[in-house]
């Protein structure tokens, strides 16, 4: 499993996400560099990310219920300091 996740959200992204859903590959990249002066940027920074997600209990979902189970281990960042999250997320099958 790797990580470019540096800062403190990203590191709790990626804490929140092994927890909840045990991946066997986890990359948080922090995009929110891309975004200065764009609608919803943080001076503070990391408010932009993409997440990409393998994990086994993928498996059988569809694209909608995987987003949904990466935005309930994060919901309350989501909501308080994550401004956009792109996910990618695959089952192991599917690599």
């Amino acid at each position: 499993m790797t990580s470019t996740a540096k800062g403190p959200v990203a590191t709790e992204i990626e804490t929140r996400l092994r927890a909840a859903l045990f991946p066997v590959a986890l990359d948080v990249i922090d995009d929110s560099e891309k975004h200065r002066g764009h609608a919803g940027h943080d001076a503070r920074g990391e408010s932009h990310f993409t997440v990409a997600i393998t994990s086994p209990a993928f498996e059988g979902e569809n694209r909608v219920a995987r987003q949904r189970m990466v935005n309930r281990a994060l919901a309350d960042l989501l909501a308080q300091r994550v401004h956009a999250l792109a996910i990618r997320a695959t089952a192991p099958s599917e690599i």
